[in-house]
């Protein structure tokens, strides 16, 4: 892999990960209920918002370390065609007056992919700890 990939799929990862994590810990601060009955009112099961706060939270941390990154990317982009789908497709791309569009879900959603397809392993742990390059 070349360089300048590694560089930008490392600032790519690092910019899902932060994004993830603060939007993770967000939920767990307003009250997983309050969330678990937010999802509730979209139709999905109230669990879903305890495994979807953990996952930004895990998965974001996971994300910034380089660990698990494809696959994290992978569980992480799930959840941004959810959200897309199930919460933000109906309001638009930017939402009108809202403001509350699917724009930032849409570009996290590219970047995981993105992460998901290529990897990112430049100063990450799964090179440190296992070796792995992102063309494995």
């Amino acid at each position: 892999m070349s360089t300048r990939f590694e560089w930008s799929a490392l600032i790519l990862r690092l910019v899902a990960g932060i994004t993830f994590v603060i939007h993770g810990i967000a939920k767990f601060q307003m009250g997983l209920d309050n969330v678990a009955g937010f999802f509730g009112s979209l139709g999905l099961p109230a669990f879903i918002a305890y495994l979807v706060a953990f996952l930004e939270v895990v998965g974001g941390f996971a994300l910034i370390l380089g660990l698990g990154t494809r696959i994290f990317a992978g569980a992480l982009a799930i959840v941004m065609v959810g959200a897309i789908t199930k919460a933000k497709l109906a309001a638009g791309f930017m939402g009108g007056e809202s403001g509350a569009g699917y724009e930032l879900e849409l570009a996290l959603l590219a970047i995981l992919l993105s992460l998901a397809v290529s990897g990112s392993t430049m100063l990450g742990l799964d090179k440190v700890l296992f070796g792995k390059s992102s063309v494995e």
